[in-house]
């Protein structure tokens, strides 16, 4: 996967989760949960493209360490949302797995970039 795919497979989880979150109940806990996934999901998105133009490889790692933890706390708010029986498994079931493959390709790309610049 080349990095405009990576790119638009982000800005997708994002769009996806922000749909997610304004279709939670009205409640203050739901209104918390909306602010906290809608705000992980697009900084990752967000940092995912700032790392893309990074002008070396220490800047360029140390945005995607921050991509690696929004997606990771994406995926705590959706396993969180799940748990507290706010929306359907069915609903939100792939934006878990989606949440963590992204987690599982940065972790990995990560790891390759620094391994080959030791």
């Amino acid at each position: 996967m080349d990095k405009e795919e990576l790119k638009k497979r982000t800005k997708s989880f994002a769009h996806r989760c922000v749909k997610l979150a304004l279709n939670l109940p009205n409640t203050i806990l739901c209104k918390h949960l909306q602010g906290q996934l809608i705000r992980a999901s697009t900084s990752v998105a967000a940092n995912y493209r700032a790392a893309c133009i990074s002008q070396s490889t220490a800047s360029f790692i140390s945005k995607l360490s921050i991509v690696i933890e929004e997606a990771d706390e994406s995926l705590f708010w959706l396993e969180f949302i799940l748990e507290e029986n706010l929306i359907k498994k069915e609903r939100i079931e792939n934006l878990i797995n989606e949440a963590s493959e992204l987690t599982a390709i940065f972790i990995a790309s990560r790891k390759t970039i620094q391994k080959n610049n030791q």
